[in-house]
């Protein structure tokens, strides 16, 4: 007595009233509630149609096989030559698998081989072009060059113009006595830093604890406001300002007063900065030059030179560590070695990897060896200035990043991109730590560490103070102050002198001043 639907004996059998065949009670159950009909006759049938049958336990019978020590022993061996011939085949598999990785790691390198001697062809390439393009510049007889106009500043229109679509301008180079002064310079300033000790007058935590606003300073105008740089003169506490009016403001603060507005840039200043030491100032503009500016006894600014060097906005600049030199970074992809006094491009940077990213930060580290630069490709490059070499690269930030900052301990490096704050250990080359304060929709603008490196600055929705720790410490934000998304996001952050105060720039085109009142209020009488 068989299922009419598995041919084997059922275990629970039934029989339809209709036709009089067999099934397993849950087969043909799942078959009608499918289908609600026979599937031999094809007629319809519901449970109500189905009978069960009475029948003793059923015992299914052992195959033939497993009747005998004999039969079983024989079922024992063709398992085991089946599992041999499995074995077998995995093997073989295996050998072919070996084969087929090995050939692929040959043909990796094989076309590793080649791309490097393409590359090295197309470098070699590119230094016979420039060359040749040296060489058709020099062997012009200097006609053109002593026919034109002189300019105010002393040095012929020619010079000023725009180079053709893909020349180069030839800069003069560092010379052995600068490359010199830099060395000592860094030689002196790490010697320093070994023995460096917070100083005494640096506000403590307690302090910066309870500082709140104090001052508020609409600057620039109002058709086209906004403050996007920021940099501060400690000896005469002097807060320069850049803005989207194409102007920079130059700031007595202690007397609160404007002392001079910087008008000349056809678009917005990108970047301000003061030297330490003297009355120059530079200004860094989206109209692809830089200007370099001297003060005189008046408090006024005069231009000294415009520098006309990059092709693309004139994202950053910094000034060295000996107050001689400073260098520009741009979205043109190159970055510029200046000559202060002069206003001379000593050398011009072009990655050579040949990548197309454009520089949008950049900053010196505080021994003056070591440049470091943002990119909009998210990256972060680490340069030897006296070879201008790229010697590091930290990758893992998501947009460009905007803001990049060398702490006074020399071994910290904190950067800012859309997907928040980085920490680099300088001295393993990685990342160990990471802040993201606000959402994706409002990400850090600014990244700045205090002069001491004891706090460290993000300006953003909001402006957050974190006390500085070790790499394995802790860092604590131990003060925020007020959310600016009301009244305009902050784009920039400055400590003052022994951080007895922050000055933040934003978009409301005011500039705020936080620190503590009584200080203030005794400063200003």
């Amino acid at each position: 007595m068989n299922c009419s639907i598995s041919g084997e004996v059922p275990e629970e059998p039934v029989v339809s009233k209709n036709s009089g065949l067999l099934f397993e009670k849950r087969l043909i159950e799942r078959h009608i509630s499918d289908y609600g009909k026979c599937p031999i006759t094809g007629e319809p049938l519901t449970m109500d149609d189905i009978v069960p049958v009475k029948t003793g336990k059923i015992v299914k019978p052992r195959p033939i096989q497993a009747a005998s020590i004999p039969g079983m022993i024989g079922m024992f061996q063709n398992e085991w030559d089946g599992l041999m011939l499995s074995n077998f085949a995995l093997e073989q598999q295996l050998h072919t698998a070996r084969q087929e990785l090995s050939h692929a790691l040959y043909q990796h390198d094989a076309a590793c081989r080649v791309i490097a001697r393409l590359k090295k062809e197309r470098d070699e390439a590119r230094s016979f072009l420039s060359q040749a393009e040296r060489k058709f510049t020099v062997s012009a007889p200097n006609a053109v060059a002593a026919n034109a106009p002189v300019l105010s500043n002393g040095k012929r229109a020619a010079e000023d113009e725009d180079l053709a679509p893909g020349a180069k301008k030839m800069h003069p180079g560092m010379s052995s006595s600068i490359i010199s002064e830099l060395s000592d310079c860094n030689a002196a300033l790490s010697q320093q830093r070994k023995k460096r000790q917070i100083p005494a007058t640096l506000a403590p935590v307690e302090a910066v604890e309870a500082y709140t606003q104090i001052s508020s300073h609409p600057f620039h105008k109002t058709n086209k406001q906004g403050i996007i740089s920021l940099d501060i003169l400690y000896s005469k506490d002097l807060i320069a300002t850049g803005g989207i009016d194409t102007n920079a403001v130059i700031f007595d603060r202690p007397s609160g007063q404007i002392l001079s507005t910087l008008s000349g840039h056809s678009k917005k200043v990108t970047s301000v900065k003061f030297v330490a030491q003297g009355e120059s100032f530079l200004t860094g503009s989206a109209d692809k030059t830089v200007r370099l500016w001297q003060g005189s006894d008046d408090g006024n600014y005069n231009c000294k030179h415009i520098l006309k060097d990059h092709t693309a906005e004139v994202q950053a600049v910094t000034v060295h560590a000996t107050n001689n030199y400073f260098v520009t970074a741009s979205l043109d992809g190159t970055w510029c070695f200046y000559e202060l006094s002069s206003g001379t491009c000593l050398t011009q940077v072009f990655d050579s990897s040949g990548s197309s990213e454009g520089y949008t930060s950049a900053a010196f580290h505080p021994d003056g060896l070591i440049l470091g630069t943002g990119t909009t490709d998210s990256l972060v490059k680490i340069w030897d200035v006296k070879s201008q070499a790229n010697v590091a690269r930290f990758d893992g930030h998501v947009g460009p990043v905007t803001s990049i900052s060398f702490s006074e301990n020399g071994y910290f490096l904190a950067t800012a991109a859309h997907d928040g704050v980085k920490l680099w250990d300088l001295r393993k080359l990685k990342n160990f730590r990471n802040f993201t304060p606000y959402d994706s929709e409002t990400p850090p603008n600014s990244v700045e560490f205090d002069h001491s490196g004891s706090y460290l600055a993000i300006a953003g929705s909001d402006i957050r103070i974190y006390q500085v720790a070790n790499v394995k410490s802790e860092w604590n934000c131990i003060k925020t102050f007020p959310d600016l998304s009301g009244t305009g996001k902050a784009t920039c952050v400055k400590f003052g002198p022994d951080s007895q105060y922050i000055a933040v720039g934003s978009m409301d085109r005011n500039l705020r001043i936080f620190g503590l009142p009584s200080e203030d209020a005794a400063a200003e009488s």
